[in-house]
């Protein structure tokens, strides 16, 4: 076949393979819903001192179409709110003048702020769809809370949820080894992504030889923790009136005093804390004095109502405002931790009075507040039966030496 070609002058066929059929730019869309097309995206990571403008700055789009946007931004989004570490998408068109299309920014998981540069500037946060679901947890502390938390694989943050909860009745600095816990809360997910953390939704916790349980329950238009008894979680009085690294000096009849080298009633509790902690009144009241004593340094004191009044001792500064007659919400900060007046190291002195004599606060059973009314109590004790049924079908395994995690739905 192939000399009968060549003798009339034809060259053989050559094998090639066949040619696919042109292909199409694909508009795929990304992580922000947007479908750039034949955009290219850059991605500018910020650094602090960076300015929007600063961000653009390698791409080709005008100063004033930047300062429009800025201002179009300002009811939805503040640019100056722009975080180091973070990246700032940015779509231009990818040849040699790089012209921006537009910019999106991830404020957090659950929304980003679109700067649009078409043919109409504008600017507008979209929200991403959060779904949330029920997990329960059991777990028995051998280090910390903290270090349970994250061998079960979970947000250790819960650790703060869970103070927050019991912020009343159970002192998280003083926790022992053996305590154990069971705990219903919540998991925030985006595009199937654990984001973080929702609510506690029931839990039971043993501390020392104590029980105390906890169910979030909605009254009307109200929404807090309760006890199996219906009565607020929510005491009169916090436990404690600062974030705090150890309690240094407990409340005693007899104490050497480390400045004054001689023994003497302590009646008071000191929490250790870092200089500046804020410090937070542990319950509603009136400031009756706020100033400097050479033995106190700068204190604070608060009557809350005729039975019960707290001291607030060796502050580094008391925060503005306060003074006597100013009234103060638990949980307000009313100063600063220091070390002014008869004190080694930074802490806060805290004081507590009952019918005007000096007790110690950690063995006082403190008020609550706000009980569930009758009315409310048939629908509470449903609610925390089922939840109790559901706690308890965790507890079990804790006695195989395990833990527990599974989903709770229908809770």
């Amino acid at each position: 076949m192939g000399v009968a070609l060549a003798y009339i002058g034809l060259k053989p066929p050559v094998s090639r393979p066949p040619v696919p059929p042109k292909a199409e730019p694909v508009s795929a869309t990304d992580q922000f819903g947007m479908k750039p097309d034949r955009l290219t995206v850059e991605i500018e990571t910020i650094k602090r001192g960076d300015t929007f403008s600063d961000l653009l700055s390698p791409f080709t789009v005008g100063e004033d179409a930047i300062a429009q946007i800025v201002e179009m931004a300002k009811p939805v989004f503040d640019i100056r709110k722009l975080q180091p570490g973070k990246d700032l998408h940015v779509y231009h068109t990818g040849d040699s003048l790089r012209q921006v299309a537009m910019a999106v920014y991830e404020a957090d998981p659950t929304r980003y702020v679109v700067f649009d540069f078409g043919d109409s500037l504008h600017a507008r946060v979209v929200e991403r769809e959060v779904r949330t679901s029920s997990r329960s947890i059991s777990g028995s502390i051998q280090n910390s809370l903290y270090e349970t938390l994250e061998d079960l694989r979970v947000d250790p943050f819960l650790a703060v949820r869970m103070s927050e909860v019991y912020a009343w009745q159970i002192d998280f600095g003083r926790l022992q080894v053996g305590d154990k816990f069971t705990v219903a809360f919540e998991e925030n997910y985006v595009d199937g992504k654990r984001i973080g953390l929702g609510r506690v939704l029931a839990s039971k916790f043993t501390h020392g030889q104590k029980h105390f349980e906890a169910f979030l329950f909605a009254e009307g238009e109200r929404e807090e923790y309760f006890d199996s008894e219906g009565n607020s979680l929510r005491k009169a009085f916090l436990i404690a009136p600062v974030e705090y690294k150890r309690i240094s000096s407990r409340y005693s009849g007899r104490r050497f005093h480390p400045v004054q080298k001689r023994y003497k009633a302590h009646l008071g509790t000191d929490y250790a804390a870092n200089p500046g902690t804020p410090i937070h009144a542990t319950g509603d009241g009136t400031v009756t004095d706020a100033r400097y004593g050479r033995a106190n340094g700068n204190f604070v004191k608060i009557r809350h109502n005729g039975t019960y009044s707290t001291q607030y001792l060796h502050m580094s500064k008391i925060k503005g405002g306060i003074r006597p007659g100013t009234p103060v919400r638990q949980g307000d900060v009313i100063g600063y931790v220091g070390s002014t007046g008869l004190a080694q190291g930074p802490h806060v002195c805290y004081r507590f009075w009952k019918n005007g004599r000096q007790v110690d606060h950690l063995r006082e059973d403190l008020p609550s507040v706000d009980p569930l009314p009758e009315a409310a109590m048939a629908d509470f004790e449903i609610h925390r039966d089922r939840w109790r049924a559901h706690l308890a079908a965790q507890e079990p395994v804790l006695s195989r030496g395990a833990t527990a995690a599974s989903l709770a739905p229908g809770i």
